[in-house]
């Protein structure tokens, strides 16, 4: 059995990961090695809410803004979804006093692994800082969402 694990950026050619790498370097300020790493787990938690239907899994802030910039590009990010996941994975941004609820980021991690997928911890680490002084299964208790959902509430829809 092997223990190799796969990377998102496996996910779509090396043009288009560049691009969306470029992207994110000018439009949030990263240096390039970041937004290297945060585009492949953005491809990487779009793979794993592919293999997991009916399964809500949240972003960590970070991964969040691959997630945003890859969806900017909704011809490739069509095409990828019927590639990858048979349909089209939905971005559902939480609306108003309504929240809405997506897995917690260390379910998310959790499904990442299960699929194959190597996780870059550093860029999921909230999971651990959201265990500690909260409900101690990743969940936030404080009200803000900030441990279950990314920077913007968002989550696939199941």
């Amino acid at each position: 059995m092997s223990t190799e694990r796969i990377t998102g950026r496996t996910l779509v050619d090396d043009a288009l990961f560049g691009r969306l790498v470029h992207r994110v370097v000018h439009e949030k300020d990263m240096e390039a090695q970041l937004a290297v790493r945060v585009v492949d787990q953005a491809l990487a938690f779009l793979g794993a809410c592919a293999a997991n239907p009916g399964t809500r899994l949240s972003p960590s802030r970070l991964v969040d803004h691959g997630w945003h910039t890859f969806l900017m590009y909704t011809r490739e990010y069509a095409g990828f979804c019927d590639r990858v996941a048979g349909r089209f994975l939905h971005h559902s941004p939480e609306d108003g006093d309504v929240p809405v609820k997506g897995a917690s980021i260390a379910a998310t991690v959790a499904a990442l692994a299960a699929v194959g997928f190597q996780v870059d911890a550093e860029l999921w680490a909230m999971s651990a800082e959201c265990s500690q002084g909260s409900g101690g299964d990743g969940s936030d208790t404080s009200g803000s969402g900030s441990c279950s959902q990314c920077h913007q509430g968002c989550h696939n829809s199941s």
